[in-house]
């Protein structure tokens, strides 16, 4: 599993590319591998504030139903409404098409609480002990 090291990363498995003060979410390969096949992603109305590891909203999938959980405080600027038509892009592209928001970050002094490449791959190596 590739693991992008340009991105942070939450404990959540929600993975953020920092742009300026906007920053663009999504859930990792390995959340999606957990999943299985997704069904439906369940976004919010651009113009939302989401807050710091609060629940953004849900993707569902053929075997479960799983909050996404922000891992930055700010308003959400852009979804990505193809997902609406294509959830499956989430299995298919998760770092690339299947990027789910745009934050534009109100504190972005909080990515300094996320991992990076190297500490999500030995965070994830934890929870196969």
């Amino acid at each position: 599993m590739t693991i992008p090291s340009d991105l942070r990363y939450s404990k959540e498995h929600e993975w953020v590319r920092v742009e300026g003060k906007q920053a663009t979410v999504g859930i990792t390969a390995f959340a999606q591998e957990q999943l299985g096949d997704v069904v439906y992603v369940e976004l919010p109305e651009p113009g939302s504030d989401v807050e710091f590891m609060e629940s953004f909203g849900v993707v569902e999938s053929v075997k479960t139903a799983s909050d996404l959980f922000s891992p930055l405080s700010g308003t959400v600027v852009e979804i990505n409404d193809r997902l609406e038509d294509e959830p499956e892009l989430v299995n298919q592209s998760p770092y690339d098409d299947g990027w789910m928001i745009v934050v534009e970050m109100s504190d972005p002094g909080e990515i300094l609480q996320l991992m990076d490449g190297d500490g999500y791959e030995a965070f994830l190596k934890t929870l196969e002990e």
